[in-house]
């Protein structure tokens, strides 16, 4: 791999991490080990058996989970302690081949990547989980699960093209966070008075 196909790898797996981390881990060790793509030395280890099966049921069950209104939202805070150091792990590996300085920055700029892609779809499930029918929390979720798949193997094969879509919505991103952040605020202030409304 040159070195733009590193760089596109190392944001494509700290965005995808942000949304389906396992199945990131699934799909880049599945390619790897059946040889269509040839990953950096550091991240071989994605191709072991150990790391295919955990990955592969972790999967499955955050497929279900992801499913699920209102526990989608739970499932997604817990996994804020995983998916972003997860994603730095991952953009480090990607830059195996050219220094430790240049994994550090990868790392660090993987982690802002991944966090600003988890928060921005943690924010927009709990908002869509307030409506009242799951039709919605399906459609957004299965979404997710195409865009991450699509997304890794735009990566992997037009590097150019995906990392001009990656800034393209971490520019979005910047954009739509503050109002999911106003649209909570005001969604936990409807809850409140309506407690407030209950106990009187």
């Amino acid at each position: 791999m040159d070195l733009i196909a590193q760089i596109a790898l190392a944001g494509g797996l700290a965005w995808a991490s942000g949304i389906r981390l396992y199945a990131t881990v699934l799909l880049l060790g599945l390619l790897g080990r059946f040889d269509y793509v040839d990953l950096p030395s550091a991240l071989v280890l994605v191709e072991s058996d150990w790391v295919l099966w955990t990955a592969g049921v972790l999967t499955v069950g955050e497929f279900v989970a992801d499913k699920v209104p209102a526990f989608d939202s739970l499932w997604d805070a817990l996994q804020t302690f995983v998916r972003v150091p997860a994603g730095m792990l991952l953009a480090y590996g990607a830059l195996d081949d050219h220094g430790a300085g240049a994994q550090l920055a990868a790392a660090l700029i993987g982690g802002a990547i991944t966090s600003g892609t988890h928060l921005t779809k943690t924010g927009s499930r709990a908002v869509i989980n307030h409506s009242p029918e799951p039709v919605s929390n399906w459609i957004a979720s299965f979404t997710e699960d195409g865009v991450v798949v699509g997304g890794l193997l735009l990566a992997l094969a037009n590097p150019w093209l995906f990392l001009g879509l990656l800034l393209a919505f971490l520019l979005l991103c910047a954009w739509l966070l503050p109002k999911l952040w106003r649209a909570l605020r005001a969604v936990f202030r409807r809850l409140r008075g309506a407690a407030r409304v209950g106990t009187t």
